[in-house]
Parts: structure tokens; sequence; C-alpha cells
């Protein structure tokens, strides 16, 4: 986007924000649930408080990692409209010469979740086809298949990188748009069954989990929860991208998207207790979907 689209909120900003900055967290919710039941011993081993709190510490979370942290206060620290953690050292460089270190890491660190995520966020997609049946065939019939359709993808998307961002942008723009709609809607229509679980909204439960017998691994559930943020450093580092008003303006509706679905996943897994208790590859967010 050039200099002037970006200082602007417009709906092709917003679109193009939305197709750009938030494609890893988008995606965090096909494995945070997952990952958070697994880590309890599996469906038959959760209960109300386990779920319901640890909603609460998703939802929290991305409160205070992703809309705190990046929307109202790193957003606010660019240089000259640019973001990331090398600008964000070009800002405070001057006071102290040994910020180079944590400017490296930091860079270090990007680049290692800019490897990790795509492969963990593309391959838990796939495997949601995997033994799929459509109509007699089954086009994924083991991991060695999801391996190789997901490196054909990740090859594919890193290809197209080169590309201009505004051309990415308003080619994923309407995609995500629509991936988010899913989420938001299909977590209405599962959270409907039981609006009580909107008491996760209470950042108590998220506290009393964390010290509740319900959670088998104490404190060490965290580093399930954390996964819900995954990607939120894209809104600081392409906010040069699509700027700063345009991730503000579409944040919200990303926001509540994901909060719908992990709360539509949760009263799913709390009505089906018994569901598939013995698999190891259970999945709240595929079993979750409308059959038909």
């Amino acid at each position: 986007m050039n200099n002037n689209l970006r200082k602007k909120v417009t709906l092709a900003g917003l679109l193009v924000s939305i197709g750009i900055v938030y494609g890893d967290i988008g995606t965090s919710p096909l494995y945070v649930m997952k990952a958070i039941v697994n880590e309890n011993g599996g469906i038959a081993n959760v209960n109300r408080e386990y779920i319901v709190g640890s909603i609460s510490l998703i939802l929290w979370t991305i409160t205070l990692l992703t809309t705190v942290k990046y929307v109202l206060i790193a957003l606010k620290a660019t240089n000259h409209g640019e973001g990331g953690i090398f600008s964000l050292y070009a800002l405070v460089r001057k006071k102290a010469k040994w910020l180079v270190i944590p400017a490296l890491v930091g860079g270090a660190a990007l680049l290692a979740d800019g490897t990790l995520t795509p492969a963990v966020t593309v391959t838990t997609a796939i495997e949601g086809l995997k033994n799929m049946k459509f109509g007699n065939d089954i086009p994924l019939p083991n991991q060695n298949s999801v391996i190789m359709i997901t490196i054909i993808i990740l090859l594919f998307l890193f290809s197209i990188q080169r590309m201009r961002t505004s051309i990415i942008g308003k080619t994923f723009g309407p995609i995500m748009l629509l991936w988010f709609t899913f989420l938001g809607v299909t977590g209405i229509m599962n959270l409907s069954h039981d609006w009580s679980l909107l008491e996760a909204l209470n950042p108590l439960l998220a506290v009393k989990v964390l010290f509740s017998p319900a959670n088998k691994v104490g404190i060490l559930i965290l580093g399930a929860v954390f996964l819900a943020t995954t990607g939120a450093e894209a809104l600081y580092s392409d906010v040069g991208h699509v700027g700063k008003g345009n991730i503000m303006g579409s944040w919200p509706f990303v926001f509540v998207c994901l909060a719908l679905n992990y709360l539509g996943q949760g009263v799913w897994i709390l009505e089906n207790p018994n569901y598939h208790a013995g698999a190891t590859d259970f999945n709240p967010f595929f079993e979750a979907l409308p059959s038909q």
C-alpha cells in the first residue's frame, strides 16, 4: 500500500489488513483447544471448571498480550510508520549500545517463529482432512500424505511472498474475511447450546484454574494457552504495510470471531465428554463443526 492509503482507514485497507496481518493468530483455534484438552489427559478428564477456566485464560491472554500490548501500546511506537523489532531498535539505540543484543535476540526469535508457526498451522489444518472420505476415496489416508501436502502448500505460499504486499493482501483479504466469519458463525452455533459459558469472560476464573485440582498440569497450561497469541507480533511488524489505523480498525472483528470460536468449542467439549475419549488425534475444532 502507498503512504497515503496507509494513513487512511478504508474498507480496502481493512480488508488488506485482515489478509496480511492475522494469518497466524487466525488459525490458532485449529490447535489450541486440542492442546489444552490433551495436556489434561484427554476429553474424558476435563470438566466444566477446567474448560471455562482455560477459555478464560485464552481470552484474557489475547486481551493483554495482543490488544493491550500491541494494539494499544506497541502501535504507538512506530518508526516513521514502520514497525518490527529493528524499527523499535532504531528508536532506542541512542539510549544504550547494549540494546543491540535484545534486538538481535528478538530478530532471531522472529525468524524462528516464522519458520515454526506456518508448519504447525498448515499441518494441523491438513490433519483435519486425514481419513475423511470423498465419495469412495480417502485422499489422505495417513500422516505421510499429510506431511507431503503440507510441504507443497508451504512451498507455494513462500514462493509468492516476493510479490507486492498489496497484491497478497487483496488476494488473501477476502479469504481471511470468510475464514474469520466462519469461525464466528460456527462458534455462535455451538455457543447457542449453552450461553452460560460466557462466564469465561470473568478473569477471576482464569486465575482460579491455574490452581484448581481439575487442572492436572498446573501453571504449565500456559504453554498451550500462549498458542492462542501466535502471530500477535504481526500487528506491530506489519504496521508499515497496512497502517496503524487499519490494524486498529480490523482487530475488534478478528478478536470477537476468535473469542466466539473458542467459546463454541468449549460448549461442544462439555456436551460430548465421552466422544473419542481414547483418541490421540482428537481435535475439538473439527469435531465441533456441523456434519452436514
